[in-house]
């Protein structure tokens, strides 16, 4: 990412809200990351079948085989997947 890009980014983030809609919900997240382990635990928090877990893992090691797309021709920056929380929901009421 350009550092001009990053800068705007940065600005936009470190900017307050102004839109007026909040929902102050606590969330249970999952660390940042995928692997198998985050597939499975993510299949386990949706209570799914033992198979529907494992069509995830199949999907998910056939992921890990493939390349970005080259026929868009497009200069976007590369995506850390490593950098994304892949699961939220809200936390139960107690």
């Amino acid at each position: 990412m350009a550092e001009n890009e990053r800068n705007i980014l940065e600005d936009i983030r470190d900017q307050e809200y102004k839109y007026g809609f909040t929902s102050d919900i606590e969330t249970e997240l999952l660390g940042k990351g995928l692997s198998e382990e985050v597939v499975r635990e993510i299949s386990a928090r949706k209570g799914e079948p033992e198979w529907m877990t494992e069509r995830r893992v199949a999907a998910y090691r056939h992921w890990l085989t493939l390349e970005p797309p080259t026929w868009a021709h497009l200069h976007i920056p590369e995506i850390d997947f490593q950098d994304i929380i892949y699961y939220a929901a809200p936390k139960a009421k107690k």
